[in-house]
């Protein structure tokens, strides 16, 4: 039986198992929503997991916040200065922020958390590597001195990927930033309800009564986080068809991303709506650890790099809807102005699954276990990790297929322990577009070692091209410098690109204001 027609048939069935388990009701001040897995944590900055990221915007807020043109707008910030020389930036808070326990949102709060981020995000590091100081002149103000111009200030304070540059008290924000926080308390428009947390079953979050939005309209991030929901209650189902049999029934009214093959079944019903979730898509990859054989050894990621094939991974993520996804011989989104695929050539024509085993036995590997971490509880990744178990057995590797929940795999990737003492070897996930379309942003295109995202790649000539981009003066040259890191990225392969598709969301008729964005956006959604 086909997948398709096996969810089908299930889902009458999954309806009337589902309805004993799933609040009921159609309250207009209560917003059920079904996250793309389990919510395992509420720290901004701690991991880079999307389920948490989207969990955090609801809680905390942000100096900035980027809008749909991926221009950064002041968020809690009132305004800023910038020196002439680009050194020495200040920062103005909004006057009368609170945090969800009352006290007020100080610079020195301020201070305290973009300390805490720069020490794991990707361009924060590149601030803390050109800083001289940061202080709180007084409770409103922020002035950062650097000892080298850094122009994209900005877009890193606004973006909204993982790591989250999320404001919280001092006293949260001075935890060490390799743990994770105890308490969740932000200054955003909702506060998480602690209290009724169920990991793997329920996560709930009620309104901030005190908090002050921007004039301005809403657009994505930026603009005024306007919320017409008491609560919004985040369902886990992990099984596609309850889900799908409880947004039939009104038992939820928002699924953030239906199963594909159940699309077209889902069209047909009056009484919900579907759509594509983000206009810039999503990017399949698959992460290698870059310092434990096998692929410590360049030879053995480009062996796997030879029998990588697109069309089947976006096949086993998206379905049979060709609409839906494209070939990527590229590090950088489709469509977006520095799209490139110089180099990417290793990733496209015939698949070549002989001289893969070749470079293997010419590499010296001998069969050691690769362990594969594969999230079964979201297509995407079990996708593409079925896909690979497939190939790479073809190939001559010996594949461990570790078979777990997106929650174990977010905690397990970060482990620098040996594959057989609890590490791994290889992990599946995705990226957001928007955080693909340059370097900024891309937290796996970077190669510094120790501080790289999971993987740890090494690459000084890489890290080199980066740092050219950075200070590329236009358009053009950035183009130029793009192309010498694609091709370089491809020989290194930093990791391996599966393709690039695009994800639905469903909801019911009677909720309105859902818009198309990277991440969910609350504010403006109204139910009635």
């Amino acid at each position: 039986m086909r997948r398709r027609d096996f969810l089908a048939t299930s889902i009458a069935a999954a309806g009337a198992l589902a309805a004993p388990n799933l609040a009921r009701g159609a309250d207009a001040r209560v917003l059920r929503f079904v996250p793309q897995a389990n919510l395992p944590n509420l720290d901004p900055v701690w991991g880079t997991q999307y389920v948490v990221r989207n969990a955090s915007l609801l809680v905390f807020d942000t100096l900035f916040g980027i809008d749909s043109t991926l221009t950064p707008r002041p968020q809690i910030c009132e305004g800023y200065e910038v020196s002439s020389d680009g050194k020495i930036w200040t920062f103005r808070l909004r006057e009368g922020l609170k945090f969800h326990d009352g006290t007020p949102v100080r610079a020195q709060d301020a201070v305290a958390s973009l300390s805490r981020w720069m020490a794991r995000d990707t361009m924060g590091q590149l601030i803390h590597a050109r800083l001289d100081a940061i202080e709180a002149t007084d409770d409103r103000n922020i002035r950062m001195r650097l000892a080298a111009p850094f122009p994209k200030m900005l877009f890193a304070l606004s973006k909204g990927n993982p790591n989250l540059p999320a404001i919280m008290p001092e006293r949260l924000a001075a935890t060490d930033p390799f743990k994770q926080i105890a308490e969740f308390i932000g200054s955003g428009p909702m506060r998480f309800a602690k209290d009724e947390w169920v990991p793997g079953s329920k996560a709930v979050f009620t309104r901030f009564d005190l908090y002050a939005p921007r004039s301005e309209p809403a657009d994505w991030l930026a603009g005024g986080k306007r919320m017409n929901f008491d609560r919004i209650e985040w369902q886990i189902i992990p099984d596609a068809a309850t889900a799908a049999a409880a947004l039939q029934s009104g038992e939820i009214d928002w699924w953030e991303t239906p199963l594909p093959d159940l699309v077209p079944l889902l069209k047909q019903s009056a009484d919900i709506r579907v759509d594509i979730a983000d206009p810039l898509g999503n990017v399949g990859i698959l992460r290698m650890n870059h310092l434990y054989p096998p692929f410590n050894d360049v030879r053995l990621r480009q062996a796997l790099q030879m029998v990588v094939n697109q069309p089947d991974y976006m096949r086993a993520v998206v379905g049979n809807d060709d609409a839906l996804w494209k070939s990527m011989p590229s590090f950088i989104t489709p469509g977006t102005p520095l799209y490139t695929e110089a180099g990417g050539d290793v990733l496209s024509g015939p698949r070549n699954i002989p001289g893969a085993r070749k470079q293997l036995a010419e590499a010296g590997y001998g069969g050691e276990k690769v362990v594969m971490l594969v999230a079964t509880d979201l297509i995407i990744t079990k996708g593409q990790g079925d896909v690979s178990a497939d190939v790479m057995t073809k190939a001559g590797f010996n594949v461990d297929y570790v078979a777990t929940d997106w929650g174990t795999v977010g905690a397990r990737r970060a482990k620098k322990d040996p594959p057989d003492k609890g590490g791994w070897n290889i992990f599946h996930t995705w990226l957001a577009g928007v955080d693909c379309i340059n370097p900024a942003p891309n937290i796996a295109i970077r190669t510094n070692g120790a501080k790289a995202w999971f993987g740890w790649p090494e690459n000084r000539a890489i890290e080199t091209m980066i740092a050219e981009w950075y200070a590329a003066p236009d358009l053009g040259a950035e183009k130029q410098v793009i192309e010498k890191i694609n091709r370089a990225s491809m020989e290194f392969v930093t990791f391996i690109p599966t393709g690039f598709f695009y994800g639905y969301q469903a909801w019911r008729r009677n909720v309105s204001g859902i818009v198309k964005a990277p991440f969910p956006v609350f504010w403006d959604v109204k139910k009635g």
